[in-house]
């Protein structure tokens, strides 16, 4: 997901091959991370699978709160191909400001994506994996720097969106994606003006999954709060195509498919600000979200309203089965009565257009 800012010098021959603040790993590479980065192989680790129906219902989420995403024209953003991804620079005046338990800064939003023959989210909806996604990379604004956030259990938070093919162009990402041929190596990079950096994320910022994990590529921290939004943002097929055909690695070969495979849950639970499922049984007590998301179980306890609903219940049923009867004296020995049954609501993302 994040790529070190300041990456040590691996030697003199490998930066003068490379460049400059390139690091040693790549994505066909990814399954032995954990041998130079041993976080990578930690059991807090991302990118995940969303199962919508282990998710947990938590009506202490609260709606994503931000501020200052609207940057003026004049505002020069560094745009530069790092030979992993496409990454934005972002002024720290844009925060996370409600929604979570603290503030947040950002820092930079980059991006993953797959290629002309297949999707590359990182995160996957039911075994689900979108055309590509978003994250936006915020720090805790109790910690001076980024650098010093990245290591602590509640550092950083990163703001995640799925991206599809829609049938127009969207201009807020077309702000970004106009200006990649200007950085196909690796290590190029261009100033673009600022822009409502707000309009690349959904514009429903209440429903989202949220879950504790990592960066998704080197170091692999495990210090991320994670908020992966329902809502997905379309891009058209053209744009697509742009994002997927236009940047190159360092060794000069099309920079695709840079998204890492979902990692193993090991007794970690999502929590959902809205219900998945019609028939949803599972919901957070009353309590703090954070620590919630990291504890292995939760209690229940009844209230009085809860005592009402159980005793209303059982005088229903018992109403409901002395008319059964009544019915069933009446009708032929023949004649059955057929119990309608409920079915689950299907899970769907939902979708969005955007237009300027």
């Amino acid at each position: 997901m994040f790529e070190l800012l300041s990456v040590k010098a691996e030697s003199l021959e490998v930066s003068r091959r490379r460049g400059p603040g390139h690091s040693h790993w790549s994505y066909e590479d990814r399954e032995h991370w954990g041998v130079d980065y041993l976080d990578c192989g930690g059991n807090v680790q991302s990118p995940i699978n969303i199962d919508t129906a282990k998710t947990i219902f938590s009506p202490q989420l609260r709606p994503i709160q931000l501020s200052g995403y609207s940057l003026p024209a004049n505002e020069k953003l560094r745009l530069r191909n790092n030979g992993h991804t496409v990454l934005l620079e972002l002024p720290e005046s844009l925060a996370i400001t409600g929604g979570y338990a603290q503030q947040y800064r950002a820092v930079q939003l980059h991006l993953h994506w797959g290629s002309l023959s297949g999707p590359g989210s990182e995160h996957t909806v039911d075994g689900r994996r979108f055309a590509a996604e978003i994250h936006v990379v915020h720090y805790n604004t109790k910690y001076d720097t980024f650098k010093e956030a990245m290591v602590h259990p509640d550092g950083l938070a990163v703001l995640g969106a799925f991206l599809e093919v829609g049938p127009r162009e969207n201009p807020y990402y077309q702000e970004i994606l106009e200006h990649l041929h200007k950085i196909q190596e690796e290590g190029e990079e261009v100033l673009v003006s600022g822009f409502n950096i707000a309009g690349l994320l959904p514009t429903n910022l209440k429903l989202y999954f949220h879950y504790n994990g990592s960066l998704t590529t080197p170091p692999c921290y495990q210090t991320v709060k994670w908020t992966v939004f329902n809502q997905t943002m379309m891009l058209s097929h053209e744009q697509m195509s742009m994002l997927v055909m236009s940047l190159r690695n360092d060794d000069n070969k099309p920079l695709q498919n840079n998204f890492r495979m979902v990692q193993d849950m090991h007794g970690r639970r999502v929590l959902a600000s809205f219900q998945t499922t019609l028939s949803s049984a599972k919901q957070l007590p009353t309590g703090n979200d954070d620590s919630a998301a990291t504890e292995g179980h939760s209690s229940s306890s009844f209230h009085a309203g809860d005592v009402l609903a159980v005793l209303f219940g059982i005088l229903f049923a018992i109403t409901a089965l002395a008319f059964l009867l009544y019915i069933y004296k009446h009708r032929s020995q023949n004649t059955r009565l057929d119990s309608p049954t409920k079915s689950k609501v299907i899970y769907t993302a939902a979708t969005t257009e955007n237009t300027a």
